[in-house]
């Protein structure tokens, strides 16, 4: 039972890093330049759940710049809203599905120690 409460809060946590880095995504949404990341969940050996942080080397559109040298070609940032209003929401989800869990054996680890009393 131990082992399970923590899976879920090592879910919490790789959840909570997907949620920076789709918050973080979206806050450089028009930095020219910036290359967005991406976080894959995978399970590891004792059960809990690895956050693993990639940056995204997919190019950003080109777009003219004028400057006072004149005008030059500046690469955009390779961010799609789209995606990181998608990922948000599965990782609001999925914290919140792990929260649950998380409150469930509190509460059952409460009614244990009410009977054992």
């Amino acid at each position: 039972m131990i082992s399970g409460i923590n899976a879920s809060v090592s879910a919490l946590n790789a959840y909570g890093k997907k949620f920076q880095s789709t918050a973080n995504n979206t806050a450089n949404l028009n930095t020219d330049g910036y290359k967005a990341t991406r976080v894959t969940l995978s399970e590891t050996a004792m059960g809990s759940v690895d956050a693993n942080v990639a940056k995204v080397n997919t190019l950003g559109s080109m777009m003219e710049e004028l400057t006072s040298r004149g005008s030059v070609m500046v690469e955009t940032s390779n961010v799609d809203l789209v995606t990181e209003v998608t990922n948000q929401i599965v990782a609001a989800r999925g914290y919140e599905a792990n929260l649950a869990s998380v409150k469930a054996f509190d509460e059952m680890l409460g009614s244990v120690l009410d009977i054992v009393k």
